[in-house]
């Protein structure tokens, strides 16, 4: 199956989009606070004397957050918390020693800073704030500048207490291009960060596309997919509403079953008829179900994983009797969610596993957003052993000469003058320290 890999880097976005994301950010990089108060005034009418909340704001607005909706971030954060913990706790630095005095070593550093997006709107999808802001504090970040649109006016209560909750060090209630632009680029309040992170609607989408490379980003986000594999056994009434679960994000959100079972494909079916008419977001999940859902039967569960793995969806849930050989058969997927104890929805919101993954086919070469994200990985190098520096010295200055390199080889040069004396002995010498 063709998939439009194009869309997965944004190179699909309509050009009247792309141009007024360019204009924005343009003026941004030009004009500083101007801009992006100018900007926030026009699209949200919104024009405080700080976009950024202090202390007494934040206290005030966390104060009118009902407390057993307080207590249901601080679980789901501790959930979040708690994987990426784990995460973190499996990236271990190490040294080895390849020859005699030769160490050479890798480490993980967090990044400096990050901005954490958090999206408003139709749908203020507070769990974005565990999502980005709680898995940079755990990898090391210390500097997460969280940000969200203004609700009717206002700073929108559940997400500043989420993104308080989490663990962010600044508070903006901004949004849109001109937010990611001031705090990819920086202003005169607003200091720059060093990473983009979190959804948006397609103009953040787009402007974190035009900003990657001066920043790094998470991911290029499409539509919200999901995929459902499943057997005779799976029930069609669980099957149609998880489809409907994902359906309700956006009109363009595929929602796809591949089933080994031609009754379950036609019950599903007749079971999303009957709870569409029902369902409050029926005007957003009935026209992504409409125009992006998929039923195929397929004769076996070994047709099903390749074919589920030729879409490479973000969500792929197994309903199956036997939902654990879907780990070791499938390769393209953004998370998976196994039997039906287990749901997307729970991974969208409570589970702790991260909910920001890959689309429109980029699972083919990348997961989700993770505590490694965050982290830089990189490499360092010393030689004590004199002998092992004059035998690479001899080495490097015949390789660099193959291709011409001269400087390259005077730099091997001088150790071998320097340090030359018995001849080193390759061996597979390969020693942890």
């Amino acid at each position: 199956m063709k998939q439009p890999i194009a869309a997965a880097t944004g190179r699909s976005t309509p050009p009247e989009i792309a141009d007024r994301v360019a204009e924005i950010i343009a003026d941004v990089r030009q004009n500083g606070d101007a801009a992006v108060r100018r900007w926030s005034e026009k699209f949200d009418s919104w024009s405080p004397d700080s976009y950024r909340l202090g202390p007494a704001e934040i206290a005030e607005v966390v104060a009118s957050v009902p407390e057993t909706v307080l207590d249901d971030l601080r679980f789901v954060q501790r959930q979040v918390r708690g994987f990426a913990q784990a995460q973190r706790d499996s990236l271990a630095d190490f040294e080895v020693e390849t020859l005699p005095g030769v160490y050479l070593g890798q480490r993980n550093i967090p990044i400096g800073a990050t901005a954490a997006y958090v999206p408003g709107g139709r749908y203020p999808l507070t769990a974005s704030a565990h999502m980005t802001v709680v898995t940079a504090k755990v990898a090391g970040v210390d500097r997460v500048a969280a940000t969200t649109p203004p609700d009717r006016g206002a700073p929108p209560p559940v997400s500043v207490a989420a993104m308080h909750l989490a663990g962010a060090d600044e508070i903006y209630v901004m949004g849109g291009v001109q937010a990611v632009a001031a705090l990819a680029l920086g202003t005169e309040t607003i200091a720059p960060v060093d990473m983009l992170a979190g959804p948006g609607n397609a103009y953040v989408a787009e402007a974190k596309r035009q900003l990657f490379g001066e920043v790094g980003i998470d991911l290029f986000a499409g539509p919200t997919e999901v995929l459902v594999i499943a057997d005779e056994t799976a029930d069609p009434f669980v099957v149609a509403t998880d489809l409907l679960s994902q359906a309700e994000h956006g009109p363009d959100s595929p929602a796809v079953l591949i089933t080994t079972s031609e009754t379950l494909a036609a019950r599903t079916i007749q079971r999303i008829e009957e709870l569409l008419p029902g369902l409050p977001t029926k005007e957003v999940a009935g026209v992504a179900w409409r125009d992006h859902g998929e039923v195929i039967v397929v004769p076996d569960l070994d047709a099903a994983y390749a074919l589920a793995d030729e879409y490479a969806s973000e969500h792929v849930q197994v309903l199956t009797a036997e939902p654990r050989v879907a780990l070791h058969r499938m390769r393209n997927y953004g998370a998976l969610f196994l039997g039906d104890k287990t749901c997307v929805a729970y991974g969208d919101k409570v589970i702790g596993t991260n909910h920001v993954l890959p689309t429109l086919g980029a699972a083919r070469y990348t997961g989700g957003l993770w505590v490694g994200k965050y982290l830089k990985t990189v490499t360092y190098q010393e030689i004590r052993d004199a002998a092992s520096s004059a035998e690479l010295g001899e080495i490097c200055g015949r390789a660099s000469r193959l291709e011409n390199f001269e400087g390259h080889a005077r730099s091997g040069d001088i150790r071998v003058a320097r340090y030359g004396g018995a001849r080193l002995e390759w061996t597979d010498h390969f020693s942890h320290s």
